[in-house]
């Protein structure tokens, strides 16, 4: 067979989702009435059928889940909310089924091959996990905590993205900013600059304003982004997920989410919390007291905000690292980053892009065509600029999950990149987003829907996207696309100074992502009255930085809905990382033989295997701890380059 990409309209996007995403659920429908109807179930009939209606419902989700985030009207992204909701209840009443249990159980294990047989048994956990086997009024209450929490959910989501926010400053509270960004941010009329809380004003602002005031007001708008609204909708949301564990048989959320990750159970979470603690304490103590002599050179504090923190890294890493980003970022055109991207990772992974010329949701959006021996594996999407009404931070989103000779996968990298100098911290994170891109198109050749593309333990899903960070960092390799207007490449000893300057700050980086594992764990297993004051308090005692007074970050942290309780993961995930990078050769990232074991190994599988067994497969061990702590043992003084 030869499956096609999906075919998206050019015009009357309404009509063309409702009729996608309508065709898919009667699809699936009738494909699970046919099996409840049909006569023979046989094992590779129920699986098949069961498979085929799985196809369409994920189709149909990621379709609707994803022009909800980027689609620039605002019907359409209402119509796919309400889409959503009927696609999630159609996989409530799918998994709450008793009959359609009953169906699979009672299928025989016996000559199934290792996938089908995982397959079967993931199925069957769905339905257990769903509350199946309980009695009708305990499904019932299951089934309203689900339709209510897909509300909650797209609630919190779309109070994030239409909440942008903005200081009005003079011209001069914008000096130390660079020349570009003050070109793009002419004086009003009345002499007034804008600049709002979407990332490509945000982060350069926080870098490199030096006022003070202007810094501290602008951080306190980023942090305060969905209050008030959201703060009824997290204490719905928490208290309905605990109740749905309570009424599955679990103590609290987070042992319910831990089951079915490679973390395995909630009381681990804190253990694990702790553990990175104290193997960051040192570094973030060494950072911290660097931060502090270098303010105390502006003003005699004895506390740092994080209004502050982006400040004076910058600062250190200019005045004892020789690196300035304002001068760094001019080697990074964004159309240079994004050609140099798709030529690093074709190269790396032995794959090739090819323009394509199709409908899309936006100007903005490119198209590509991915290809791997002359054979197309997949198509992508590239979506990297704000816009009103589009999702806030930087993920990747399905739109096709790929099966075998059935169906190409198709994915969507959704960022806010400035169109001119990115920040090389822009580029690692696209570089980041695009593991995950990459992961979904090459684990996209499977069987079983359940399994294809990013489908494995969710604690595992960032680690390959945060291995290849790694190559955004590598002299030889930005020297390929970092070519400022004069046509100058980026030179070797700059990138040399700019990693010992990331080395710097590293401790209080994973501080405060320890800080921000312990808000997504504590608001769920506790599930304080006043969430603020929770947070406050998790963050002074892991993050290192408080929180600003009068700010609600937890109101715009997203992770909350997909991620709920397991923000760890991203920590999780990191240790994997360092471990999988220690296979490659420092000097040579392009090396074929270990970058196709990793492609093969590790991407290719999707979800088909445990992702613990993925990992001894291409290590040729278990993983560990190693080479996390080694990496983090790294971090320089930072008077090291004076």
């Amino acid at each position: 067979m030869n499956p096609q990409p999906l075919a998206l309209p050019s015009a009357d996007w309404s009509a063309w989702l409702a009729d996608y995403v309508g065709d898919r659920l009667q699809s699936a429908s009738d494909t699970l009435q046919q099996l409840k109807d049909g006569t023979s179930r046989d094992t590779a009939t129920v699986l098949r059928r069961w498979n085929d209606a799985d196809i369409a419902l994920r189709g149909a989700e990621s379709a609707a889940g994803l022009f909800v985030e980027v689609h620039p009207e605002s019907e359409v992204r209402t119509l796919a909310e309400e889409l959503v909701q009927q696609i999630d209840r159609s996989k409530t009443d799918r998994n709450l089924d008793r009959a359609l249990y009953d169906i699979v159980a009672a299928t025989d294990s016996a000559g199934l091959d290792e996938v089908a047989l995982r397959m079967r048994d993931h199925v069957l956990r769905d339905f257990r996990r769903s509350g199946v086997d309980r009695d009708e009024k305990t499904r019932t209450r299951l089934r309203e905590i689900s339709e209510r929490l897909t509300v909650l959910d797209q609630d919190f989501g779309r109070a994030i993205r239409d909440d942008v926010r903005s200081v009005r400053l003079a011209a001069a509270q914008l000096e130390g900013l660079p020349a570009d960004f003050l070109a793009a941010h002419p004086p009003a009329e009345d002499g007034l600059v804008t600049v709002t809380t979407d990332y490509p004003d945000y982060r350069p602002f926080r870098t490199y304003a030096r006022d003070a005031d202007a810094r501290r007001n602008l951080t306190i708008e980023f942090e305060s982004r969905g209050w008030p609204a959201n703060d009824a909708v997290l204490h719905e949301m928490f208290e309905l997920r605990d109740e749905k564990a309570r009424l599955l048989g679990y103590e609290s959320w987070p042992d319910f989410d831990a089951d079915v990750k490679m973390i395995g159970t909630g009381n681990a979470i804190p253990e694990f919390i702790e553990r990175i603690s104290t193997a960051a304490d040192a570094a973030g103590r060494r950072d911290l007291d660097a931060l502090l002599t270098r303010r105390r050179e502006d003003d005699p504090a004895d506390t740092i905000d994080r209004s502050e923190t982006g400040y004076y890294m910058e600062l250190i890493r200019r005045e004892q690292f020789d690196v300035d980003a304002r001068e760094v970022r001019r080697y990074f055109d964004f159309t240079r980053v994004r050609a140099g991207l798709l030529e690093v990772t074709g190269r790396l992974f032995g794959l090739e892009y090819r323009p394509v010329d199709v409908p899309r949701w936006h100007e903005d959006v490119t198209a590509y065509d991915v290809y791997a021996d002359g054979e197309r594996r997949g198509r992508i999407y590239l979506d990297l600029h704000p816009r009103a009404g589009k999702y806030k931070h930087a993920a990747q989103f399905d739109l096709v999950g790929g099966i075998t000779d059935r169906l190409l996968p198709e994915g969507v990298l959704v960022c806010n990149f400035p169109r001119g100098l990115m920040e090389h911290q822009d580029v690692v994170t696209l570089f980041h987003e695009f593991g995950h891109l990459i992961h979904h198109v090459l684990g996209g050749r499977q069987v079983w829907a359940r399994f294809s593309g990013v489908a494995t333990e969710w604690d595992f899903v960032e680690a390959p996207s945060q291995m290849l960070e790694e190559w955004a960092w590598d002299a030889a390799i930005l020297g390929t696309f970092a070519i400022d207007e004069t046509g100058t490449r980026i030179p070797a000893d700059l990138v040399e100074r700019m990693r010992a300057a990331k080395d710097f700050g590293k401790g209080i980086t994973i501080k405060t992502q320890v800080g921000y594992a312990a808000v997504s764990y504590l608001l769920h297993r506790d599930r304080p009255a006043d969430h603020t004051a929770a947070v406050m308090q998790a963050m002074e005692r892991y993050g290192m930085i408080p929180g600003l007074p009068g700010t609600h970050f937890q109101a715009s942290f997203g992770h909350l809905a997909g991620y709920t309780s397991a923000y760890y993961t991203y920590l999780w995930s990191l240790v994997i990382a360092k471990d999988l990078f220690s296979a490659f050769d420092a000097d040579d990232l392009f090396d074929p033989a270990v970058a196709h074991r990793y492609r093969d190994r590790i991407l290719a599988p999707g979800g088909s295997r445990d992702a613990a067994d993925l990992v001894a497969d291409f290590l040729d061990r278990p993983s560990g701890f190693d080479a996390f702590t080694a990496w983090l043992d790294t971090a320089p003084v930072a008077n090291a380059a004076r």
